[in-house]
């Protein structure tokens, strides 16, 4: 299944704030929505969206979804960007 284009993804500076405080943690909807002017549920729909690009996964914890960077998911964006290096 082809996954959304990552670039698009993170051309929300709301969702790159999410990706850098899940760089530093795992975390919930609650824990991301802190840090943000927006409601919880807008938070919910800018992680499906990195969900969708596959940047990055949740897992259930109880009655919690905690979510997390995926690494793998970021392999088109460094391919890209790595051109440019070589």
């Amino acid at each position: 299944m082809a996954h959304p284009d990552p670039f698009a993804a993170i051309a929300d500076p709301n969702r790159r704030f999410l990706l850098e405080e899940l760089r530093r943690a795992p975390r919930t909807v609650n824990e991301l929505s802190q840090g943000l002017p927006i409601s919880r549920p807008a938070v919910s729909q800018h992680l499906k969206a990195l969900l969708d690009s596959n940047l990055v996964s949740v897992k259930a914890e109880g009655t919690k979804r905690v979510y997390a960077i995926n690494a793998r998911g970021f392999d088109r964006l460094n391919l890209w960007l790595d051109q440019f290096w070589s």
